[in-house]
């Protein structure tokens, strides 16, 4: 008797165990599609976004490097080189704020750039990784959408019910689709995002450099 209801538990914790597994998964269905509808919601607006940014910006950013530097070294008005260039707001603002402190010792003003140059990156990195982890989330969450519906749909097809069965395997397939797609729009933005954040970063670094090495020299004098 107590052999027969050890085997008899046995065989009914797996179930349990089993049904429990069943339910999150179930609950877990709607909430996936739901992120995985708002995952590609936000992959579109991360198009837009960098469509938004090439018009305002980057088709602005018009700047020959050893030009400008030979400006900078010649004109009594550097600030006034410096508004009239081609480069970024952001940039125009971050050297103007170098060369706006005369005060300043060299010390202070390389601490002052190296300051300027990392809020600058820290502001680029920060915008890349919001269509990172997206690029990261959505396959993941694209994959726990194609398994959770194919349990039913195995069920169904041990019961031969074919709807559910092609019910199953379509909401299977769209998320996989849609997760992919979200995780594709997301890589190519970073992707387009990296390659110009690199290009402003050493552009602003090495305006910073001529600056600061234009202000030891007028010092200097």
């Amino acid at each position: 008797m107590l052999l027969a209801a050890v085997n008899s538990t046995a065989a009914e914790e797996p179930f349990r165990i089993h049904d429990i597994l069943r339910a999150v998964s179930g609950a877990l269905e709607v909430p996936v599609v739901v992120l995985l509808v708002l995952f590609l919601l936000a992959a579109i607006a991360l198009v837009g976004w960098l469509i938004a940014e090439y018009c305002t910006e980057r088709r602005h950013l018009k700047v020959a490097l050893p030009a400008l530097m030979e400006q900078l070294r010649t004109a009594d008005d550097r600030e006034a080189v410096i508004e009239q260039s081609g480069l970024l707001r952001r940039q125009k603002d971050a050297l103007l704020e170098l060369l706006r402190h005369p005060d300043f010792t060299d010390a202070t003003r390389e601490a002052l750039a190296v300051e300027l140059l990392e809020r600058e990156q820290d502001r680029y990195d920060n915008i890349v990784k919001l269509s990172e982890l997206l690029a990261r989330l959505a396959p993941m969450l694209g994959l726990l959408g194609t398994l959770i519906p194919l349990g039913p749909g195995i069920i169904a097809l041990g019961q031969g019910d074919t709807y559910m069965l092609s019910t199953s395997l379509l909401t299977a397939f769209d998320t996989t689709i849609a997760g992919l797609v979200a995780a594709a729009f997301a890589i190519v933005v970073s992707s387009i995002r990296r390659r110009w954040y690199r290009e402003y970063g050493s552009l602003l670094e090495a305006l910073c450099t001529e600056v600061l090495e234009l202000t030891k020299k007028g010092a200097a004098v």
